[in-house]
């Protein structure tokens, strides 16, 4: 039996874990800032887009998958399918490739990306297939296009896509270059961590286009004018992904932190602090602004682009407290 063809009752199983799922981001709130997007979640079935994943277990992980000769194990499959909880679904030598990110976090992403009908829309980072797919149930798959540099990614995802009955354009590339056959975009949305905001992407976007990306442990919201200039604030929800390839910066050193007491360097505020101002501030110099100006919460901070200059700021683009984010 393939997962693409559920028997009745484990089919009965992932309707009802998907109506609950739906429940539960539904009381968190995730969407209220555009409500069609719980009949979207509720109409396309996870499970098809993760046929295996892992679980994380005492000394490694545990593999969960849908050919399971263990009807209970396909059962927990399933159901664990439906967890608002992110699955890891590649592993390489114990590095996470690739995930499913945690649900209720892409519906609030998804919210926040503020489509409307006829936009075209960018995703950086295929993944599963699971966003695309969410996104062609809402706009249709001609307006959906999403990249990734991994070919073998890529390649299931279309598989997924197609057994859901979706088919957006699935490229394998580079997703810093963004995809300039396909745009201009009216929306970029990115499911992976960067250290900054590619101008490729601000290149492809129409006037007024909303670009969405991970970028120090939070997420950044911008807006691009007429000018190619984009500017905006963070998100208050903090967000972690696996870095786009090869753009992973190197955690603080222990020693690094020396001086900074304990509570600061286990409060997950600073620690955003410090991956927003790497190679700017030193950890000291974070910890005082960040004593000084009261705790500051993510939403306080933001990024503006313009020209060659890119930079974080804290309440105003205009200062006094501002880091570039390019050497």
């Amino acid at each position: 039996m393939g997962v693409h063809a559920l028997g009745k009752e484990l089919a009965g199983v992932a309707d009802a874990a998907r109506a609950a799922l739906v429940r539960e981001i539904d009381a968190g709130g995730a969407w209220d800032a555009d409500p069609v997007w719980r009949e979207v979640f509720a109409a396309v079935p996870r499970h098809l887009f993760v046929p295996y994943y892992y679980v994380g277990v005492l000394g490694g992980y545990e593999r969960r998958w849908g050919e399971h000769p263990d009807p209970a194990a396909r059962e927990r499959w399933v159901r664990g399918a439906y967890a608002d909880a992110p699955l890891a679904t590649r592993l390489r030598d114990g590095e996470l490739l690739s995930s499913s990110s945690q649900p209720s976090l892409m519906a609030m992403m998804l919210a926040e990306l503020r489509v409307e009908d006829g936009h075209r829309v960018l995703e950086i980072g295929a993944g599963t297939g699971y966003n695309a797919a969410l996104l062609a149930h809402r706009l249709g798959d001609d307006l959906v296009t999403t990249v990734d540099l991994e070919p073998e990614i890529t390649e299931s995802a279309r598989r997924h896509l197609a057994a859901a009955g979706y088919h957006p354009t699935v490229v394998t590339g580079d997703g810093a270059r963004g995809v300039p056959e396909r745009a201009p975009f009216d929306r970029i949305i990115a499911t992976c961590a960067l250290p900054s905001v590619p101008r490729a992407w601000l290149a492809q976007c129409r006037p007024g286009a909303r670009v969405l990306t991970p970028l120090a442990n939070g997420l950044i919201s911008l807006t691009v004018d007429d000018h190619g200039r984009a500017e905006g604030r963070f998100l208050p929800t903090p967000a972690y992904f696996v870095p786009l390839r090869g753009t992973a910066l190197p955690p603080a050193q222990p020693r690094q932190l020396g001086g900074i007491p304990r509570r600061a360097r286990e409060n997950e505020l600073f620690r955003f602090l410090l991956s927003l101002t790497h190679g700017s501030l030193e950890p000291q110099e974070a910890y005082a602004l960040w004593e000084r100006e009261g705790q500051p919460r993510r939403e306080r901070y933001g990024i503006t682009l313009a020209g060659e200059s890119e930079w974080a700021w804290l309440d105003s683009p205009e200062g006094p407290y501002i880091w570039s984010l390019r050497d």
